[in-house]
């Protein structure tokens, strides 16, 4: 590390932008931002990273010479894959299967639902291409590349930039993929995916599924990115230079460089982080069972960590099986920014949110009751903790008095007896109750006496719960870092760069096999190397 450069640890929330950044004389800045202010700037992290550079009079330096790294957890990945706002994307899949993706394993997610409603897919169109190689790599029927080339040159006029390629056996024979990869660069897709590079596993629905996640939400990242850095410098030289000194973090917990950070691996980019800087920080204190707490605007996302991080290879997220690398986090619908309601005569919290935009009431931004007013009006928050960004024109301090009044409408709507603080506190238990059964499910489900954990809060919102769900949970032990309100972000700056593999072997073990299996491990450690060592 340059320590004569600055430092920018980033996580983009769904509500605020945390930075944690270093200065040249190894000075800790803390800031927070709104991630949507469309008012006063485009992007919180290019905006949060000018400001501080300003404000310590270096913006007149060329930001690509003062700069060593920027670090940075996001969401903007997840919010694509959960409000389908991807690109437009082609799956390109052997004939006769072209419903595989979608009938999948025909299992449903609620049983009991009269009605069930199946994930919307992420591919808008099919191609289903002429070609069928056997499990034991016999070519059946040859790869028409003609007919291939001809009808991705009908897609590519019908607005289709991005491809999914998934092959039956692609996996293990990757000849046909690679083909049609071939010919779709020569045409001009600006995304190409396919199974044997993103997810070289057995099992077509999840290989499937895993490509097309990757091509649908790639391109967002790589436009985001795009943006990011050109707001950052509109010299394209400058934007080279600062895109390779650009970290983010990825679902399993390790950093990648902006030009390998891909779709698949970014569905948890945001909590990752705190996952890292909560375990990491905690360690210190000779602590080894934690519950990883994070209350944040939007949700809250909580993990169980005992002597080793726990991670899934297998995912659904959004209707979507993902088959990577990722850290066991369980996010429930519960944030400082859960809409309160009262609705069939008993409070309701959440699952949605206010976000940002408008935000809580106390924003003074025309928004509804939240967690958040509620924490106000109990006295869990004081408004002159928080900086003054709220209001018309984000000069003013937390807005109170209309959360009073808004409560008193409630009240008064709904004919309760009870005062705005009893309400406003029977909301609160509501929220708490429903982050104590978050994590209940990762733990006491599990097997695990949690009685005997310490309780790691983290993110804007968990001081005002950490206590009642440490009770409801039978926890006795709390602990707050000092960087609590920022720690995704701090656990952006003190986590690693990886590099991940995945093969599928069919071979039997055994100490014939071995011989191969170690020739196959070493080139995977290679492919790693050269990802973390050779410049981009």
């Amino acid at each position: 590390m340059n320590h004569k450069k600055w430092s920018f640890w980033i996580d983009r929330g769904g509500t605020f932008t945390d930075i944690v950044a270093k200065s040249p004389n190894s000075k800790i800045v803390v800031k927070k931002f709104l991630s949507q202010n469309y008012k006063v700037y485009k992007d919180a992290a290019s905006y949060g990273i000018l400001n501080i550079l300003n404000e310590n009079n270096h913006l007149k330096n060329n930001i690509s010479s003062i700069v060593n790294e920027i670090k940075m957890g996001t969401t903007v990945a997840t919010n694509a894959l959960l409000e389908r706002k991807g690109e437009k994307t082609l799956l390109v899949i052997t004939k006769g299967f072209k419903d595989a993706l979608e009938i999948a394993y025909q299992d449903r997610s609620n049983i009991f639902a009269k009605k069930p409603i199946k994930p919307q897919n992420l591919y808008k169109k099919v191609l289903e291409v002429e070609e069928r190689i056997d499990s034991d790599g016999n070519i059946l029927e040859k790869l028409n590349l003609n007919k291939v080339k001809e009808d991705l040159i009908k897609f590519k006029s019908r607005g289709f930039k991005s491809l999914a390629i998934v092959l039956m056996h692609g996996y293990k024979f990757k000849k046909h993929e690679k083909l049609i990869e071939e010919i779709a660069l020569k045409i001009g897709f600006d995304q190409i995916s396919i199974s044997s590079k993103v997810s070289p596993l057995v099992k077509i629905v999840c290989r499937g599924d895993t490509t097309v996640a990757d091509a649908y939400l790639s391109p967002v990242l790589n436009k985001y990115i795009k943006n990011f850095t050109s707001n950052l410098t509109s010299s394209l030289n400058n934007n080279n230079k600062l895109k390779q000194n650009v970290y983010f973090m990825m679902s399993s917990g390790g950093l990648t460089s902006a030009v390998n950070f891909k779709g698949k691996d970014s569905i948890l980019s945001g909590p990752a982080g705190g996952v890292v800087g909560s375990v990491e920080t905690i360690k210190s204190l000779g602590i080894n069972k934690i519950i990883n707490f994070d209350m944040g605007g939007t949700s809250t996302d909580v993990s169980h960590f005992n002597k080793d991080y726990e991670r899934k290879n297998e995912n659904i997220v959004a209707g979507t099986r993902i088959t990577s690398p990722m850290l066991d986090i369980h996010t429930v619908a519960a944030g400082g920014g859960s809409i309160l309601k009262f609705e069939d005569d008993r409070f309701q919290v959440g699952p949605q949110s206010a976000g940002s935009n408008p935000g809580p009431t106390c924003y003074d931004n025309n928004g509804p009751l939240t967690v958040t007013d509620a924490n106000l009006i109990v006295g869990k928050i004081s408004p002159k903790y928080f900086p003054k960004i709220f209001g018309k024109n984000q000069d003013k301090p937390l807005n109170k008095e209309k959360v009073i009044t808004k409560f008193k409408q409630l009240k008064n709507k709904n004919r309760i007896s009870k005062s705005i603080e009893k309400i406003a506190y029977g909301y609160l238990q509501i929220a708490s109750e429903n982050m104590a059964n978050a994590i209940k499910k990762i733990s006491i489900q599990r097997g695990h006496d949690i009685t005997k954990y310490t309780l790691s809060c983290y993110g804007g919102a968990s001081g005002q719960h950490a206590c009642s769900v440490a009770n409801s949970l039978g926890i006795k032990k709390i602990v707050f870092n000092k960087f609590s309100g920022v720690l995704s972000a701090y656990g952006m700056g003190i986590s690693n760069v990886r590099s991940y593999r995945q093969k599928n072997i069919n071979e039997k073990l055994n100490h014939k096999n071995l011989n191969n299996l170690n020739k196959i491990f070493n080139t995977l450690k290679q492919e790693c190397f050269d990802e973390l060592f050779k410049k981009s």
